[in-house]
C-alpha cells in the first residue's frame, strides 16, 4: 500500500524526465566558454599547419635533398709547393744570375683525384635514395599523427554524446530521489527502495567522472596534435550523417593500393633499394681512383724548367674492398626478406582492416537500425506503463539500465565505424573511405 501511494506521488514527476531521455532530445554538456569548434577538415588543416613534429621531420627531408647536391660534386684539387728557404748563405735566393739564368728553386704541383668505376654518379643515386627515404619517413610522421588526430577527434564526439546522456539521466535520477527523500521521510516508502535508486545515481555519478576524465585525457592529445594550448576546449563538429552503407571495395585493388602508398612498405623497399645501390657502389670501391698532377719544376731537375704531368694509381693486390662487398651482399639478402616480410604483413592487415570494417558496419544495418528505433519507442511505453502503474519500480530500474547500456552501445557503434574506416585507410595509405 505504502508503494502504490509512492508511485502515485511520484508517477507525474518521473515519467515527465524521462521522456527527456529519448535520443532526440539529446543535449550537449557544458564546454568552457573558450571553445574552439573544428570540423575534421580543419582540425586537419590547423594539424598540417602547425604541428612541429612534422615542421621538424620536414627539416629532416630538406638536410637529407642537400646531400644530392654534395655527392655531385667534385673533389677538390690539391696544390703542392715547394721552393728553396736557404741555400748558399741566402734566404729564399730567386732571381737570375749574371748569365740571366733562373736562381733558386720553384715546384708547383696541381692534383686532381679522378673517380672511376662511376663512383660520383652511384653516390648521387644513393644520396637521392635516401632523400626519398626521408620523405617516406615524413609521410610515415603524418600518417600516424593524423590518425591519431581523427581517433581522438571522434572518440571525443562519443564521449561527449555519453556525457549528453548521463547528463539527463542524472537530472532525471536527481528529482526521483528528491521525491523519495520526502515520501521516505513520511513512511510512504521502504528505506530499501529509496537505497536502490540512490545506488543508481552512486553508480552514475561514477560513470560521469569517468567519462569527464577519458574527455580530459583526449583533450590533452587533442591540443597536443593541434598546437593549443590554455583553457581552450577542442569541440569538434561531427558529419551530419554517417555513411554506414557497405562499401564496394576489391581486396586485391587495395592491397595493390597499399603498395604504393603505405609508408612502412614503401620505406623497406628503398631500404632494400638503398643497399642494392650501397653494393654497387661497394664493387665500383675496387676499382682504383687516378689522381693526375701537372707540375712546374724550376732549377731541381734536368732542365732549367721542367714541365711534366704526375699520375698515381694505386694497385690493388692487397685490399680490393673484398670485405664491405661481402657484408652489404649479405645486408641486401636481409633486406630482401625484410620487405617479404613486410608484404606478407601488408596483405594480411588490408584484409584485416576490410574484414573488420564489414563486420562493424553489419552491426549498423537497417535491421539494428529499426531495433534502435523500436527500443527507444518501447521505452516510452515502459514510462507510459510506470505513469499508468502497470509495471512496478523494480521492473522500471530494469528497463532504465536497459535504455544506458542500448544508448552506449548505440554511440559505441557509431565510433566504431568511423574508427573501422580509419584504420582501413591507415592500412593503404590513402583515404579510401570517407
Amino acid at each position: 500500500m505504502l508503494h502504490n501511494k509512492f508511485v502515485r506521488g511520484l508517477c507525474i514527476v518521473c515519467s515527465t524526465a524521462l521522456l527527456q531521455l529519448s535520443p532526440a532530445k539529446a543535449q550537449s554538456g557544458d564546454i568552457t566558454s573558450d571553445t574552439l569548434r573544428l570540423d575534421i577538415k580543419g582540425a586537419e588543416k590547423q594539424f598540417l599547419d602547425k604541428n612541429l613534429s612534422l615542421l621538424a621531420q620536414h627539416y629532416e627531408v630538406e638536410s637529407s635533398k642537400a646531400l644530392i647536391q654534395q655527392a655531385k660534386l667534385w673533389d677538390n684539387p690539391i696544390l703542392n709547393t715547394d721552393q728553396n728557404l736557404y741555400s748558399n748563405g741566402q734566404w729564399f735566393q730567386h732571381g737570375t744570375d749574371a748569365a740571366g739564368n733562373p736562381e733558386g728553386q720553384v715546384f708547383v704541383q696541381v692534383q686532381q683525384l679522378i673517380k672511376t668505376a662511376g663512383k660520383r654518379g652511384k653516390q648521387v643515386s644513393m644520396a637521392r635514395t635516401s632523400a626519398e627515404l626521408s620523405e617516406w619517413q615524413f609521410k610515415d610522421v603524418m600518417r600516424n599523427l593524423r590518425y591519431e588526430l581523427r581517433k581522438d577527434f571522434y572518440t571525443i564526439i562519443q564521449l561527449q554524446a555519453n556525457r549528453q546522456l548521463y547528463a539527463q539521466e542524472q537530472e532525471q535520477l536527481s528529482t526521483l530521489l528528491r521525491a523519495m527523500a520526502a515520501e521516505l521521510q513520511a513512511g510512504n516508502i521502504a528505506q530499501k527502495d529509496y537505497l536502490r535508486i540512490q545506488a543508481l545515481d552512486v553508480n552514475l555519478q561514477h560513470e560521469i567522472t569517468e567519462n569527464a576524465k577519458s574527455i580530459s585525457d583526449i583533450q590533452a592529445e587533442l591540443k597536443t596534435l593541434l598546437q593549443v594550448t590554455g583553457d581552450t576546449f577542442i569541440q569538434p563538429v561531427a558529419d551530419a550523417d554517417e555513411n554506414t552503407a557497405i562499401p564496394r571495395l576489391n581486396i586485391l585493388q587495395l592491397t595493390d593500393s597499399a603498395r604504393m602508398y603505405n609508408t612502412d612498405y614503401m620505406q623497406q623497399v628503398l631500404q632494400l633499394k638503398y643497399q642494392t645501390q650501397n653494393l654497387s657502389y661497394q664493387k665500383s670501391l675496387a676499382v682504383p681512383d687516378i689522381t693526375l698532377g701537372p707540375s712546374f719544376d724550376q732549377n731541381s731537375n734536368y732542365t732549367p724548367n721542367y714541365y711534366g704531368l704526375g699520375v698515381a694509381l694505386p694497385l690493388p693486390f692487397f685490399d680490393r674492398n673484398q670485405g664491405n662487398i661481402k657484408s652489404v651482399r649479405w645486408q641486401v639478402k636481409l633486406e630482401e626478406a625484410h620487405l617479404r616480410q613486410t608484404d606478407d604483413k601488408l596483405q594480411n592487415d588490408v584484409k584485416n582492416a576490410y574484414q573488420k570494417l564489414l563486420y562493424t558496419l553489419a552491426l549498423s544495418s537497417g535491421q539494428n537500425k529499426d531495433f534502435y528505433t523500436s527500443y527507444y519507442r518501447l521505452y516510452d511505453n515502459v514510462v507510459q506503463s510506470y505513469k499508468q502503474r502497470r509495471i512496478g519500480m523494480l521492473e522500471f530500474i530494469d528497463y532504465f539500465n536497459g535504455y544506458e547500456n542500448i544508448r552506449e552501445q548505440e554511440l559505441q557503434q557509431k565510433l566504431n565505424v568511423r574508427l573501422a574506416k580509419e584504420e582501413l585507410n591507415y592500412q593503404v595509405g590513402i583515404d579510401v573511405t570517407e
